[in-house]
């Protein structure tokens, strides 16, 4: 894929290592940021803080080297920390959606970034099964809170479409598993 003239790649830089995020993932994993997004940003209205979504870099140790990912969602609320397109703070609340190509690094690498970093609330949303886990720091470590697969079949015994999930630092912000994945139909 050729840039254009002062076009920069999305790229990720972890370890010294530059990972390049194109080509761009499956359209789910665009609706589920969207949803989730469009959620926060409506209950954060009036507020200090901020939801970016895949726009804002996070320098996770920016007293040690200049490394940083772009999280699918972050919420941050120290605007100071904000530069240019890097945020050096701690966000309150980060998302991260899987796809094919970085399911691995969200499952793991990511995730003790975010586990050494202090950031207190991480969900790995899953477009293709419908799932979300949902991780809070407890005493330095990351600990699986909840766990969940959408059911949306109200004849199903295990029907949970309706369950209301809140974000710990901010418990006005709730939504349901079928907001967080509506118009969402897995292939």
């Amino acid at each position: 894929m050729a840039l254009l003239a002062g076009e920069n790649p999305k790229t990720e830089k972890i370890g010294g290592v530059i990972y390049n995020m194109s080509p761009s993932p499956n359209y789910l994993h665009g609706i589920v940021n969207n949803n989730i997004n469009t959620i926060i940003k409506t209950s954060l209205k009036d507020s200090l803080c901020l939801v970016f979504m895949e726009n804002l870099d996070f320098q996770y140790q920016p007293d040690v080297n200049d490394d940083y990912i772009i999280p699918d969602i972050m919420v941050v609320c120290d605007r100071k920390k904000i530069k240019g397109g890097s945020y050096t703070g701690v966000p309150r609340f980060i998302a991260e959606t899987l796809s094919p190509s970085t399911s691995m690094r969200d499952l793991t690498v990511k995730k003790d970034i975010y586990e050494a970093a202090g950031v207190p609330e991480y969900w790995i949303v899953s477009p293709r099964e419908c799932g979300v886990q949902i991780y809070y720091l407890d005493q330095g470590k990351y600990r699986l809170a909840n766990s969940y697969i959408l059911e949306d079949d109200k004849d199903d015994e295990f029907y949970n479409a309706e369950t209301v999930i809140s974000l710990r630092a901010f418990p006005h912000i709730h939504m349901t598993l079928a907001d967080i994945f509506e118009n969402v139909y897995p292939e």
